[in-house]
């Protein structure tokens, strides 16, 4: 019982009926009905023919031509209506003839207003039939349809019925078919107002992201109509206008309203406000401007407006967004922000639309209950695209809390490790370089990597890749393998106490810097943990105010070592996997490690032995080396890893056929997936964009990477043979 906005009503194909009525001519000799001579309209409301107030045709339809002027018969209120023509009819719909409604239907309105017709609004607020319905007044509009249909028949008017598929009008709140009706309103003129905000954007004022909705804003702003803001509802923003018993309008911006009528100087006891509210988004469209004081020019108005990014979902461009902005620039005189997030929407895993009558809603305090608010974040943000859509599934909220999980483990960790030249409450300092092993050195150049990506895919609103490199930095590089390089370098009696406390600075220095990258997305498991993690003198008591981590420095050789080396033993591990081998057993390792990285594998050796279950753990010089020493070993007692550079032999019992036959599906495997790599670069070097455009250390990377898998799989094939 309330206006709704255009874009609450939502077009909804289905099926109804299309009623072909006849409406009888007036004679022009007796001056009344004529009993045989009619025009045959058709309508698929026929209850709003109560309000006709005149018949239409197109002015270039023959069959109609010699009828425009003359007058017919509406049936059942028995009411005198000219025939006009007009442009808007369609000659294909129905009969080529329609009635026209002024009141009661927006084409019709602009009809009528185009041929000065009488405009008969033929409903009430609750969709009955009100005083101008004579015989039918009283009755819901249905009711009123089927009792007018019946009459029609009954009186020999109704032509015929038939199916008929159309679009109906519901409201997207309740799914109410929405009636089209004549009533006194107060609108916004909009035109001037879109025409300010489309400027913002168009000027780069105001950006759009992602910006393949500017072109929906500029379609809709474009062709936005005037804004119906009065709303016939209990609770809002109350319209600040007063009318006298005259009927005179006054408009006050004073709470208590006017003093007198403006028009006829009423005093201010005889006027009575407006009953209606503003529309919900009008009120909304104020909030940038409103929160911080406005009109009054305050501190905070001075230093928030504008703000810098409006986050929020794209169905609501037009209902919100295009407000804040006419209303901003009208108002307050500016953009309201300077960037427009537009996220998608979460649908559930079946990628429906979230809906509490289906029952397909997923709770958020629930889903808190079961994870944890931080874990809710991370699955909403991480694996999305701005303005798509995401499917909620448990899976991805469970993946989420295991990411905390793990990054709590970790802290606790790093926390129960502290050496015990150490003290427990010392400040945070920077680890000593000369006692910096390769692990700590790789650790804090992907540190420095993992920054400078998060910094500049926050600063595009790529937040989802941002959280998915923090992901891949934390759990893959800092948890899987940092934090089990340094266990073993801490527990190792023959560390000097120097190195393992530069190890144990490093783990907390990246730590620290994780925390801090992590925060936005998930503040309260960061906040807990960097509230028990060695602080500096200068940091804040709380990490939300903390400094953004500053940009170490990048060791690109140091990390091509470590990489390689974690490489390789990722590669023995998976192979020993792979061949469904005890974890457990320890078994002799024979590996080809380059003279390049010998002092990294040296360095990391102990690791890798545990890792690895090698024992012994033998190195080699050269592959050459590696295949002799191998040369008089059974293939059958054998596993061969290959692994960019390096080259390992795990020595074992003989194999059954069954373990030989998953060894040999291991090598294909690889071999696949190293001749799809190698296609890859080869296509990327053949491109001459690319060629000419990538910084020269990119295009070294690239043929230095083309070389090694080349490499890789010519030994893979030898292997194989």
């Amino acid at each position: 019982m309330t206006s709704v906005s255009d874009l609450e009503v939502i077009p909804t194909e289905e099926r109804g009926t299309l009623w072909t009525i006849r409406y009888h001519l007036i004679d022009e000799t007796t001056g009344g009905p004529s009993p045989a001579d009619t025009i045959a309209v058709a309508t698929t409301r026929p209850e709003t023919m109560l309000g006709d107030t005149a018949v239409a045709v197109h002015p270039e339809d023959d069959r109609y031509r010699t009828l425009v002027g003359r007058e017919a018969v509406v049936p059942v209120v028995d009411r005198r209506v000219p025939i006009i023509a007009d442009p808007v009819v369609q000659r294909g719909f129905g009969t080529g003839a329609v009635k026209v409604t002024p009141a009661n239907d927006p084409d019709d309105y602009e009809t009528g207003r185009r041929h000065g017709l009488p405009m008969i609004n033929v409903l009430n607020d609750d969709a009955t039939i009100n005083a101008s319905g004579g015989p039918y007044q009283g009755l819901d509009r249905y009711e009123a349809r089927a009792k007018i249909v019946a009459d029609l028949e009954a009186r020999g008017d109704l032509a015929s019925a038939q199916p008929h598929e159309m679009l109906i009008g519901r409201c997207q709140r309740s799914n109410d078919v929405i009636e089209p009706r004549l009533k006194t309103q107060w609108f916004i003129r909009t035109g001037p107002l879109a025409e300010k905000a489309l400027g913002a954007t168009r000027s780069g004022r105001t950006r759009i992201v992602p910006d393949r909705f500017e072109k929906v804003w500029e379609h809709w702003m474009t062709n936005i109509h005037d804004w119906n803001v009065s709303r016939q509802l209990w609770w809002g923003h109350r319209i600040p206008a007063w009318y006298c018993p005259d009927g005179h309008a006054t408009v006050s911006a004073d709470p208590d309203g006017p003093d007198r009528c403006d028009v006829c100087g009423r005093a201010a006891a005889e006027l009575t406000q407006d009953p209606d509210i503003f529309d919900t988004w009008y009120s909304s469209g104020l909030w940038p401007f409103s929160t911080l004081g406005w009109p009054e020019e305050t501190g905070d108005l001075k230093r928030f407006y504008p703000g810098s990014v409006m986050e929020t979902g794209y169905d609501i461009i037009f209902f919100w967004v295009a407000r804040m902005m006419m209303l901003g620039i009208h108002l307050a005189g500016d953009v309201p922000f300077r960037t427009v997030y537009l996220h998608g929407l979460v649908k559930d895993p079946y990628g429906q639309r979230m809906s509490k009558t289906k029952g397909n809603v997923v709770d958020p305090l629930e889903a808190i209950s079961v994870a944890g608010a931080d874990a809710l974040r991370f699955a909403l943000i991480n694996g999305t695209s701005p303005g798509n859509d995401q499917k909620f599934r448990d899976e991805k909220l469970e993946d989420a809390r295991n990411f905390a999980n793990k990054l709590w483990n970790a802290a606790r960790f790093v926390h129960g490790a502290r050496p015990s030249g150490i003290a427990a409450d010392a400040r945070r300092q920077l680890p000593d370089p000369e006692h910096l092993g390769p692990a700590e050195r790789w650790i804090r150049s992907r540190m420095a990597a993992t920054t400078v990506d998060v910094d500049r895919l926050l600063g595009d609103f790529a937040f989802s890749e941002a959280t998915r490199v923090l992901y891949e930095a934390i759990w893959s590089e800092y948890c899987d393998w940092f934090l089990e390089l340094a266990k073993v370098r801490l527990s190792d009696p023959v560390t000097h106490p120097k190195e393992a406390e530069a190890t144990w600075w490093t783990l907390v220095e990246v730590l620290d810097t994780y925390l801090r990258l992590l925060h936005p997305v998930m503040p309260f498991v960061t906040e807990a943990i960097w509230q028990i993690t060695p602080h500096r003198e200068s940091d804040p008591e709380l990490l939300i105010v903390a400094r953004w981590p500053g940009v170490g420095e990048r060791d690109l050789e140091g990390e091509r070592q470590v990489a390689a080396v974690i490489d390789l033993t990722r590669a023995i591990r998976s192979a020993r996997a792979e061949a469904r081998l005890e974890p457990a057993e320890l078994l002799p390792v024979d590996v080809a490690i380059p003279p390049g990285l010998g002092a990294t594998f040296a360095s990391l050796r102990p690791a890798i032995e545990r890792l690895t279950r090698a024992r012994p753990l033998t190195r080699h010089l050269t592959r050459e080396a590696l295949h002799a020493a191998f040369a008089q070993v059974p293939r059958s007692e054998q596993l061969i890893v290959i692994a960019g550079e390096a080259e390992a032999r795990i020595k074992l019992r003989e194999l059954s056929a069954t373990t030989a036959e998953l060894e040999r599906g291991r090598l294909e495997k690889e071999l696949t997936t190293a001749r799809e790599l190698l296609a890859a670069a080869r296509v990327r070097l053949a491109n001459e964009d690319f060629l000419s455009k990538a910084p020269p250390e990119v295009v070294d990377g690239a043929r230095q990477r083309e070389a090694e898998l080349a490499e890789q799989v010519n030994r893979l094939e030898g292997r194989l043979t």
